[in-house]
């Protein structure tokens, strides 16, 4: 489901849109880690609330620290090839943390496959298209 939630931002009397990429309501179990050099700093998980190519809003078990690296793993919804699990790994920094929530701006990601033993969860292969001569 895509939401159309955004953050208005008033500038001179005149609203102006502050998000330029569109979100996608997407709930997946996630696991984080707070990064503090090479170290991990605090581990937890929570639940993705939210997500777009910029960014991810999610809850957590602790408030996090705004400005600290993070990094992300949550297992994807869609199989690869219909048939091996994947999950998504997202490196970002905390922009926002409160009693709801918190959100990271996502630096990069990447895609990894996972081995049976961590696919512990339903996916939901990835649709066929069929299309007829015509």
């Amino acid at each position: 489901m895509v939401t159309d939630t955004r953050e208005q931002q008033t500038v001179a009397g005149e609203q102006r849109e502050r998000r330029t990429k569109r979100r996608f309501e997407i709930a997946q179990e996630l696991r984080y880690k707070m990064l503090y050099g090479q170290r991990i700093a605090e581990t937890g998980s929570g639940t993705t609330l939210n997500i777009s190519s910029g960014g991810v809003w999610f809850t957590a078990d602790n408030l996090l620290t705004v400005g600290m690296p993070i990094e992300l793993s949550m297992s994807w919804p869609v199989l690869l090839n219909d048939s091996c699990p994947m999950k998504l790994m997202l490196y970002g920094c905390v922009v926002r943390s409160n009693e709801k929530g918190a959100a990271v701006a996502i630096e990069r990601y990447e895609f990894r496959t996972q081995g049976s033993r961590a696919f512990q969860q339903q996916a939901i292969p990835a649709p066929v298209e069929f299309r007829l001569p015509g």
